[in-house]
């Protein structure tokens, strides 16, 4: 059996002639630039995060970058993240002129650590970006206290969990503002790059109206130095279409970690460490994300057998080697560097069969009981 690691085909089938549809709509229309699609878009992401305002840009590598100019972080300042996420989240602080500063996970949900945030803030510092990482919300409440506590901004990145929440508090709700990745491969996909950044304050989304059109207001009058970052018109007419089943997609992811969860346990035992929901998280499963004995030649294995999987991320930011020049050295994060050894993310979207995923633990039994 082949199991690939993603297949978008059967979710494309049964949306193609609303897809077909709605992007002769725009090119009829000759609307390609902040059109209505993008207006209907932002109002909708915006209530579904329980917030004021949503931003449309071009990717959610960008979505960073415009959150922390717009919240006026910049050079001389210092921010806190996780060295255990995709580069773009300490790229876009490097790009902001800022200074990243990487502080240790929780080894159980992979997330950043608040009780590290919180030795890690000096005079410099200005902001802290947490990752919601693999679809679940860091401890938000706990770094919102801290936030608070030492007049710091919150940029959530949340780039893999659109829709998750945490005791009832949505994505955006508790920090100053959350970005939003829409690449094809993510819960809510488009078909090529788009991104989104929510917040509830009014002036910081103004200025991040602005920032993405070249800092221009009106056109042509450039206040501040922004860029070129404008969430294309097809693609949000492709994500109108794919809005309204995300909560169901979010449902069949749930209930596809669930089933691993369950078969893993039952026919792996502690060979591998499953997922852990924290308590009050509602996890929507982005990636479903095993810590695995022999990691990469379980890999290997797999991959002979027929089954895709990723490893997201083998090296952590800290000891990339662009980031050389802040000091960091293996051993300084060990937790991160530890997980980032043992982390497997296997098969994992709403149209995963229930026979692909018995394959899948088989083949991982198969592999220990060797």
């Amino acid at each position: 059996m082949k199991v690939p690691m993603l297949d978008l085909s059967e979710q494309y089938q049964g949306l193609r002639s609303e897809i077909m549809d709605v992007l002769d709509q725009v090119m009829s229309s000759s609307q390609f630039i902040l059109g209505s699609n993008v207006k209907k878009l932002e109002q909708d992401v915006a209530q579904f995060s329980n917030v004021a305002h949503a931003v449309g840009c071009a990717n959610g590598s960008d979505a960073i970058h415009i959150a922390l100019q717009a919240l006026g972080v910049g050079p001389g300042d210092e921010v806190i993240t996780t060295p255990f996420t995709f580069f773009a989240t300490g790229g876009a602080i490097v790009r902001a002129g800022a200074t990243p500063v990487y502080v240790d996970i929780d080894p159980v949900t992979f997330n950043i650590d608040p009780v590290k945030v919180e030795e890690a803030i000096t005079d410099k510092t200005k902001a802290i970006i947490p990752v919601h990482l693999y679809g679940q919300m860091a401890d938000m409440e706990k770094l919102a206290e801290i936030a608070k506590k030492h007049n710091l901004f919150i940029v959530e990145d949340a780039a893999q969990a659109i829709g998750a929440k945490q005791n009832g508090h949505s994505v955006g709700e508790l920090g100053d503002a959350a970005t939003y990745s829409f690449f094809p491969t993510k819960n809510l996909g488009a078909y090529g790059d788009a991104g989104m950044i929510v917040t509830n304050n009014d002036d910081t989304a103004e200025k991040m109206r602005v920032i993405r059109v070249h800092g221009s207001k009106p056109k042509y009058y450039h206040h501040v130095l922004g860029y070129n970052s404008r969430l294309d018109e097809m693609q949000a007419a492709i994500l109108n279409v794919k809005f309204p089943h995300l909560p169901k997609w979010g449902e069949l992811r749930r209930e596809k970690a669930a089933e691993y969860t369950r078969l893993l346990q039952e026919k792996v035992g502690g060979h591998v460490q499953v997922p852990v929901e924290a308590e009050g998280n509602y996890h929507v499963f982005h990636q479903y994300t095993i810590r695995a004995e022999n990691r990469d030649e379980l890999q290997s294995y797999l991959k002979e057998q027929g089954v895709a999987t990723m490893i997201y991320y083998p090296l952590p930011l800290h000891v990339q080697p662009v980031f050389k020049n802040l000091g960091y050295n293996e051993g300084d994060l060990p937790l991160a560097e530890k997980v980032a050894n043992e982390a497997l993310s296997l098969p994992m979207f709403p149209e995963l069969k229930q026979e692909q995923q018995e394959y899948v633990v088989s083949k991982i039994a198969e592999f220990y009981n060797k």
